[in-house]
């Protein structure tokens, strides 16, 4: 399915229109599209187009929290050419998707809480001007939709999902995403909630757990941590396997069990 956007008029009277071939990928796949541009009444120096790939991240300063759009990735597409008055051009492109992109569609239905988007930028008379969002939508990897369905099969219920400001251990990003879930079957005696990070590469995926604890008569609530790798050549069930055993490992370190 090819994504469209509607033409956005930059500055000088330069038209532009990003094609996306499919704005459906995974982590390590290659976007695919074309940048379609018409110049205006007059000539013009075009010094460069760029693609960027952009995130929405809640920030924390202080006691207040805000959203900021962040850059994760930014490719140069065409370099400096001119542009004659009503002249129509195209500058395909492919580029690798992070193999650390958040996880912003399931099935190719959007997850909720995330956004994600391709910007197009043009660079005009020494002046930079972006234009509208693509929306792109990054599906799981296999590894990644593993543990996801043995969170289902578990019985956890899905919340929200959102980007916070940061950068991991272990991960190059600026942010990492948090998958929020509601505990479910005999979990939900232990915690009411469970915080799901991944951190992917070409090899394996890294899973960070953080349980809400459930706090009760004479105990206290708080948060535990577990985390495990599942390899992308593992055979079937290694994800639920590794994933059970971090959420016994994180009871046992709690003494819940």
């Amino acid at each position: 399915m090819v994504f469209r956007k509607l033409m956005a008029a930059f500055g000088a009277g330069v038209e532009v229109d990003t094609v996306l071939h499919n704005s459906n990928v995974r982590p390590g796949e290659t976007l695919r599209g074309d940048v379609r541009f018409r110049g205006g009444s007059s000539g013009h120096k075009v010094d460069g187009i760029f693609i960027d790939f952009t995130a929405v991240v809640e920030v924390e300063s202080g006691d207040n929290e805000y959203n900021a759009t962040y850059s994760f990735l930014r490719r140069q597409v065409a370099g400096s050419f001119e542009l004659g008055s009503g002249e129509a051009r195209s500058a395909p492109f492919e580029i690798p998707v992070p193999w650390e992109a958040p996880v912003s569609a399931i099935g190719g239905h959007p997850l909720r809480g995330m956004r994600l988007g391709v910007a197009t930028e043009l660079v005009l008379a020494g002046a930079l001007d972006k234009g509208d969002l693509d929306p792109l939508f990054v599906n799981p990897l296999p590894a990644q939709e593993a543990v996801l369905g043995a969170l289902d099969r578990l019985g956890f219920q899905f919340k929200k999902a959102d980007l916070e400001r940061g950068t991991l251990r272990g991960s190059t990003m600026p942010f990492f995403q948090e998958i929020e879930y509601y505990a479910g079957h005999e979990w939900r005696r232990h915690f009411n909630e469970l915080e799901l990070t991944f951190i992917a590469g070409p090899q394996s995926l890294q899973v960070i757990l953080e349980a809400d604890k459930r706090g009760g008569f004479l105990s206290s609530g708080g948060d535990s941590y577990s985390g495990f790798t599942v390899r992308h050549d593992d055979g079937p069930g290694a994800a639920e396997q590794s994933l059970t055993a971090g959420l016994q490992a994180m009871a046992r370190h709690r003494g819940w069990f």
